[in-house]
């Protein structure tokens, strides 16, 4: 069985607690947003969010707070490794705090500057119907024209470059100004900081000499301090793919395919080191075959995001459109797809949650230009509808 999560951004959300129940679901993913990236979550804190989702409606339906989405890595550790002692050890006490509550899936992800990137939140489809949208042409006039990174030109073709020419010249300064909000200021849910394009320029600088090598060694440093405290406590990390599923302004990517994710188990084969399991953003990369990923690692997938995404014919176009299925019968591996291998994970039960958001959760990007990180509990712009399973403990 597949149970039903919803991803919701905590009191301020628009979506309330009645509106979840409406849909069917039975668990909430969320995170203490409003706590600054690098500080401790406190157990008070965490209590309180969760009395407030399992506890403060008493005669509704009943809801339960299963999963942590996410408690952000703070930059150091993706440029330091190991050294940024401070940072690990606050989000090892966040981890203790949350294991502490009763929640035992914890979702992170380790991407450098920028976390989930998209250049459209509400681009509307021939239907009528609304999705986020990553459009190679419009990042690349971000990328040459806007923020004017001087490695970009030898990045992109020459006909890559009319394009985003083109679509740079054709673009109001309001347009400019939802492009820069939406790819450089820290969307909702986000776990990287808001910056300027100067701040962005700065941070760009900071990974100069980080591959991709380099950045896997600081993950596998972080995750060799974290995993076994993990694995103390019950709790089960998985780690979210890269999205989109390739490089961005020249930074490395670590999470993308088959091969990033076996060097990851291969170098921390703690039983708590696992995978959030995202067919959206795995599944825009031509080369990622799902179901035989899904095999291959179902011993390790301790969260699915389970969503309808589309890659563009010219060029690599992501859509998150909503989806509507959310319970189906599973058998071995993972939910939703055939022959796979027992999953390790779910020993303690057969029933798997799965996670969505409504389709009326919508603001304007435009009334969050300037959004503080520390008002993270903010809902985002286009909310994506996906669906998220994860065994129950």
């Amino acid at each position: 069985m597949m149970l039903q999560g919803w991803r919701w951004y905590g009191p301020n959300d628009p979506v309330s607690l009645d509106d979840i129940r409406q849909a069917g679901a039975t668990d909430v993913v969320t995170a203490l947003h409003q706590v600054p990236i690098g500080e401790a979550w406190t157990r008070s804190a965490i209590e309180e969010r969760k009395n407030l989702i399992e506890n403060s409606q008493p005669g509704r339906s009943p809801l339960t707070w299963s999963v942590v989405e996410s408690i952000p890595i703070p930059d150091d550790v993706k440029r330091l490794g190991g050294k940024a002692t401070r940072s690990i050890e606050a989000w090892i006490a966040s981890m203790e705090a949350v294991a502490a509550a009763g929640i035992k899936i914890i979702c992170y992800n380790f991407m450098p500057v920028v976390d989930w990137c998209r250049t459209d939140l509400e681009w509307e489809l021939p239907n009528g119907a609304k999705a986020m949208r990553f459009d190679q042409d419009r990042f690349a006039a971000f990328d040459l024209h806007i923020l004017q990174r001087p490695e970009a030109p030898a990045e992109y073709s020459e006909a890559a470059q009319r394009r985003a020419k083109q679509v740079y010249e054709a673009m109001t300064q309001a347009d400019i100004d939802v492009l820069i909000t939406n790819i450089a200021s820290a969307l909702p849910g986000s776990t990287t900081d808001p910056l300027t394009i100067p701040q962005f320029r700065d941070r760009l600088q900071q990974y100069r000499g980080i591959d991709s090598k380099v950045l896997r060694q600081h993950l596998s440093e972080f995750l060799a301090r974290v995993a076994p405290v993990a694995e103390q406590v019950g709790v089960t990390l998985t780690l979210h793919p890269d999205d989109p599923p390739r490089p961005l302004f020249g930074l490395p990517r670590i999470a993308s395919s088959v091969e990033d994710y076996q060097a990851l188990f291969d170098a921390v084969p703690s039983k708590a080191n696992g995978i959030c399991f995202c067919t959206g953003s795995l599944g825009v990369r031509p080369e990622n075959d799902l179901p035989a990923m899904a095999k291959r690692f179902a011993p390790r997938i301790g969260f699915a995001h389970l969503r309808a995404d589309q890659a563009g014919s010219r060029r690599p176009v992501v859509l998150r459109v909503r989806s509507s299925r959310w319970r189906r019968r599973h058998d071995r591996g993972v939910e939703g797809f055939a022959g796979g291998e027992p999953n390790a994970l779910a020993g303690k039960s057969d029933r798997v949650p799965a996670r969505s958001r409504p389709p009326h959760a919508r603001r304007s990007r435009r009334d969050q230009a300037h959004q503080s990180r520390l008002h993270r509990d903010r809902p985002p712009a286009r909310p994506s509808r996906v669906a998220r399973c994860y065994p129950r403990h």
